[in-house]
This record gives C-alpha cells, sequence and structure tokens, in this order.
C-alpha cells in the first residue's frame, strides 16, 4: 500500500498536504477515505472537497480543503499509472496445474504459469513470467514473448507469435484462416490458401472473443502499443501501425492498413485493400469502401465515410428538406390557380 509522498515520485507530480496511505482507487462519488481520485479541471473542485477519499491527483492551481493532492498536468493519465501502481494485476495462472498438457519439447520461462486444462503443443516457446489461463490452446510453435498474460479460453493458432507485455482476453483467437476463397467456374467457391503468418508487437491488448486471422500467403501485423477492443474481428493481411485504437464490433477486411494512432470507433466496417493513413480519427459506424485512402490528421464518419464537415453540411440539407418540400408545394398550388 504506497504511500502519497511514494506515488508523487513514481508520477513525477508535486505534493501537497499530509503523506497518507492509499490502498484503491475511485470517483469522487463512491470513493472511501484511503482511495484515489482526480480531477481534470478546476471546475470539479467541489465535487473533489465533498469525497470521502483523503487523496486526490489535480490540475495545478486546483485547491481543496484538507486534502493531499499530487499536482499534475495530465491528471487521467496519471491516475492511469497510479492505479497500477496501487491495484496490481490478479494472478491469471500460477505454478503449472496437473491438468495441464504440455508437449515435452515446448520451451517454458522461468516463471511461466499455466491455468487447468490448458493444452501447449510441441515447439511452443514461452517468455519468463507468461500466466496462461485455464482451457487456453497454444497450437505448434506459437511463441510469446515476456510477461504476456492470457486470460481462459484464448487459442493461438499454429506459428501465432506474440511479443513482450502482451494481454489477450478470454476467447479470443489468433491466427485463424482468412475468410479467403476463389469462385469456381461451375459456381462453387474453392478455399485459397491461408498458410501465412501472424504477429503481435509488444505491449498490445486484444478484447474478449477478438479475432485476428493469419495471412493468406504474408503476414498480418498488429504493431507495437495497438489497442483492440472485445468483438474485433481483423482479416487476413491486414497491418495496424503503432499506438493506435480499434473500438468494439469493429470489422477490418483483407489487406487493408490501418497507420499509427489512427483512432478507430465502434462498429466501424472497413472494406477490402483500404488505406487509413497516420492519425485518422474514423467514427462510429462509419463504413469504408474497398480501396478507399482516407488521408491521416481529419475526421472521418458516415458511410461512406468522408470528412465530418462534409457529412454534417449534407445533414444540414436533409434537415432543410421539410421546409423546402413547403415552399415547392406552395408554388406548385400558386402555378395551379394561376
Amino acid at each position: 500500500m504506497p504511500t502519497a509522498s511514494e506515488l508523487a515520485k513514481q508520477l513525477n507530480c508535486r505534493l501537497t498536504g499530509q503523506d497518507v496511505r492509499v490502498s484503491g482507487v475511485a470517483g469522487p462519488e463512491t470513493a472511501r477515505a484511503e482511495d484515489l481520485i482526480y480531477l481534470d479541471s478546476p471546475r470539479q473542485a467541489a465535487r473533489g472537497t465533498a469525497s470521502a477519499a483523503r487523496c486526490a491527483i489535480v490540475p495545478a492551481g486546483v485547491v481543496l480543503p484538507g486534502k493531499t493532492l499530487l499536482e499534475s498536468i495530465e491528471p487521467k493519465f496519471d491516475f492511469a499509472r497510479a492505479a497500477a501502481l496501487i491495484l496490481p494485476a490478479t494472478p491469471i495462472a500460477q505454478g503449472t496445474h496437473a491438468t495441464a498438457v504440455i508437449a515435452p519439447s515446448a520451451k517454458l520461462g522461468p516463471g511461466v504459469g499455466v491455468g487447468p486444462y490448458a493444452v501447449i503443443e510441441d515447439g511452443v516457446e514461452i517468455g519468463a513470467g507468461c500466466e496462461i489461463g485455464a482451457h487456453c490452446v497454444l497450437g505448434k510453435g506459437a511463441r510469446l514473448g515476456e510477461r504476456c498474460r492470457l486470460y481462459p479460453r484464448v487459442t493461438l493458432y499454429p506459428g501465432a507469435r506474440l511479443g513482450a507485455n502482451v494481454i489477450v482476453h478470454a476467447g479470443a483467437v489468433i491466427g485463424s484462416d482468412g475468410f479467403g476463397y476463389v469462385l469456381a467456374a461451375e459456381g462453387k467457391y474453392l478455399k485459397f490458401p491461408q498458410v501465412g503468418e501472424v504477429e503481435i508487437g509488444d505491449d498490445v491488448e486484444i478484447g474478449a472473443n477478438a479475432t485476428i486471422d493469419r495471412g493468406s500467403l504474408g503476414r498480418t501485423e498488429i504493431a507495437r502499443g495497438v489497442k483492440i477492443d472485445n468483438l474485433v474481428q481483423i482479416a487476413h493481411n491486414v497491418r495496424i501501425g503503432e499506438d493506435s485504437v480499434v473500438a468494439a464490433q469493429t470489422g477490418i477486411a483483407g489487406s487493408s492498413f490501418v497507420g499509427r494512432r489512427v483512432v478507430i470507433g465502434g462498429q466501424v466496417g472497413i472494406a477490402e485493400h483500404c488505406m487509413i493513413e497516420d492519425g485518422a480519427i474514423v467514427g462510429a459506424q462509419a463504413g469504408v469502401p474497398s480501396n478507399k485512402r482516407l488521408p491521416g490528421g481529419r475526421v472521418y464518419w458516415g458511410t461512406p465515410a468522408r470528412p465530418i464537415e462534409k457529412l454534417l453540411e449534407g445533414y444540414a440539407w436533409v434537415a432543410r428538406l421539410p421546409a423546402l418540400a413547403e415552399r415547392v408545394k406552395a408554388l406548385e398550388s400558386k402555378e395551379i390557380k394561376q
């Protein structure tokens, strides 16, 4: 249980007030005395003052009488960092459970935990400090860097590669076959080879029941720091650049490219061979047609996705349609009378 001064040192924040101990994190309204809270702006000072919490991370200049304050340039960011220090992650697996099935040729680094009924096949390599949850399956030749955390029922197909510090939540599937078929002359579909690779970079987090397909002949790549929400589908040969985020129920079709620091909202549909350039923001439920390129640094929304200012201009005209219709009716009535 760290003290406020210890947190201030770790976060590089200025400390004022008593050096209290902190054991949890909470919102101002639900916090206990020993919880840490944060405020985004001076406008929220009343919430902080009324809170039972004795310690708060606040922007410079905020005064909360009787409380210990950690002054921060980015309160929300530092609150997240503090939470990781106060509340270490709950273990997924420690030691090797008696029911786990581990091939003799698999290589497990120091401190690896393997949960009940997990299956680790031939040639798998698992880095030091990884935790493999119950009922996970790691296919032949899969590789994990150090300190990865796989929650229960994660499946890695043969050859899947994960970097260090990767978190994969329950039910996710990495390395499954892509949706690739060739239509034969007689109208039947023939499966196109799905023999490529899938590579996940360091510090990636993958949500529950997300699916990431292997490349067909090439590679599917998820770069360092990417965050993928629950129920996301990423198809074969997709590449996603560093520090991009993808929200729930989004689907990205084959061979599309997503740049660095891209934000993709929930239920976005991206068709095949699209390019979303660095820093673009694609709003919820937007649709990006095949072979479309969205230049970086702009906000896009709608179907087909277009710059948000264009979309709003169109909405403004749609809102005027009832009034325009009445004007047309009035003109038509006038012409009839004449």
